[in-house]
């Protein structure tokens, strides 16, 4: 019994493995654009996706993952018209009925069916289009829907169940992307050493970090723009044993107080502790530092900054969906604040 439900917790994260980013992030970017143009999203299926286009639509009216006005999430298997057109005309029209009321040009219309072949939900796509709504599949690797669709988000199996925990990764990751697309915050992450102060290997002393001339000035401006400010630093000295914790705190406390001296502040500090050698996925380019950042600040990273002076730096926002900026002798620190608050 255990090798059978290990099997089935292996498969269901193989599928989920299998999605495809690309399609999520297209599809999100289309739902926002709607959405900032003031239309609706309709979500539509039968049974447990029924249920799926209930949740995800009440994602969008609701929040997903932090406090911010609603979104226009609307789903169409309210029981009183599935049940009247039914009833009146025939169950494979209850949703193109649906649309053909409430659907303008411009709005989404989302489809879940892990055959891909539902005939009310093809229906209702056809009408969409006659309107000159965009449509959007969620279904499994087989099935039409996916091919009449004007953007598909496939999950790569053709087991039901699976079909259905796949619709649910994706989708939340397509409302998280929405949410921090229309509501998220901007922020500009910093590298500490050789960005805004001088690098001295293994810094054990506050007295030793010296921020370079004007960074204050530079991160306040920053404040005052609207720009979260977080340092994101590789520390490998405490996982060498050069010092601990405690003493990085400390280092911190004092550029911390240099920087406030002249009315900045910066918002948060995230560190890497460990040893090049240990494999961790927050040393820089690895993004667990970021990823940290963006989940407890909800920041949209497409309106972000990342500012380093290194190749694992501009790695690291790359890979985060940052737009990055390189500091050198010829470029500063201030330079990159200057470049990002005049829009060049």
């Amino acid at each position: 019994m255990k090798g059978i439900v290990e099997h089935e917790f292996r498969t269901a994260a193989e599928t989920i493995s299998g999605l495809d980013a690309s399609q999520v992030i297209e599809v999100a970017d289309v739902i926002t654009e709607a959405i900032r143009r003031g239309n609706q999203v309709f979500f539509m299926g039968n049974g447990g996706s029924s249920a799926d286009a209930q949740h995800l639509a009440a994602e969008l009216s609701g929040r997903y993952l932090f406090d911010r006005p609603g979104m226009p999430g609307v789903c169409l298997s309210n029981v009183a018209p599935i049940t009247a057109v039914g009833n009146d005309y025939g169950y494979d029209i209850v949703f193109s009925r649906q649309i053909e009321a409430f659907a303008r040009k411009g709005d989404v219309v989302i489809g879940l069916s892990t055959s891909g072949n539902s005939k009310n939900v093809i229906l209702a796509f056809e009408k969409a289009k006659d309107i000159g709504a965009i449509t959007v599949s969620f279904t499994g690797d087989g099935g039409a829907m996916k091919d009449m669709a004007d953007y598909a988000i496939i999950i790569p199996s053709k087991e039901t169940p699976h079909i259905q925990e796949g619709y649910l990764v994706a989708g939340h990751m397509m409302c998280g992307l929405i949410e921090r697309n229309m509501f998220g915050r901007k922020a500009v992450l910093i590298d500490r050493d050789d960005t805004i102060a001088k690098d001295v290997p293994y810094c054990d002393d506050p007295d030793k970090l010296v921020l370079f001339k004007g960074v204050p000035k530079s991160i306040k401006r920053l404040n005052d723009a609207g720009y979260l400010v977080i340092i994101v630093t590789n520390q490998s000295g405490i996982g060498r044993g050069r010092f601990d914790e405690s003493v990085l705190e400390k280092v911190h406390e004092k550029m911390l107080y240099d920087i406030s001296s002249e009315g900045g502040h910066v918002d948060d500090i995230f560190f890497c502790p460990h040893h090049p050698d240990d494999g961790c996925g927050c040393r820089k380019p690895e993004i667990g530092m970021g990823i940290a950042a963006v989940k407890k600040y909800h920041i949209d990273v497409r309106n972000s900054f990342m500012i380093g002076n290194s190749d694992s730096d501009m790695e690291f926002g790359e890979r985060l969906g940052c737009n990055t900026l390189r500091v050198s002798e010829k470029f500063t620190f201030n330079d990159a604040v200057d470049w990002i608050l005049d829009g060049s």
